[in-house]
């Protein structure tokens, strides 16, 4: 079974444009290193929660919004291999020239890796 390694992020609202045009970019680099699809969701239904929620889980602020990312790999040793490249991969730093700047906060995300443990397909 596949691997699959998640992201929640608070985007500035008005930075919608930027975060797409900075995952085209960086999504690519997960392709070329394994992944098998990555997929970049703008938060449209959201809803604030009685104990905890999304927007609280990464500080999201009034003019912010929830983007939810997942990158799927093939197995965990291609993502653990995959992600070691893509750390010492130059192209990844914002701060390299044609590199697109990070449109949010990367102290504010929250990510893991994950173990699929059931699959449902119609």
């Amino acid at each position: 079974m596949s691997y699959i390694d998640g992201f929640v992020i608070a985007v500035p609202t008005a930075n919608k444009q930027q975060f797409i045009d900075h995952a085209r970019h960086f999504d690519a680099l997960f392709i070329e290193l394994g992944a098998i699809r990555v997929m970049e969701c703008w938060g449209d239904d959201v809803p604030d929660g009685k104990v905890t929620d999304f927007r609280r889980a990464v500080q999201a602020t009034a003019e912010e919004t929830v983007a939810f990312s997942w990158v799927e790999w093939p197995d965990k040793a291609t993502r653990d291999a995959g992600m070691k490249k893509m750390l010492e991969d130059p192209r990844m730093d914002p701060s390299t020239p044609g590199n697109p700047p990070m449109p949010f906060d990367g102290k504010r995300m929250i990510f893991g890796g994950f173990e699929p443990v059931v699959e449902v397909k119609a």
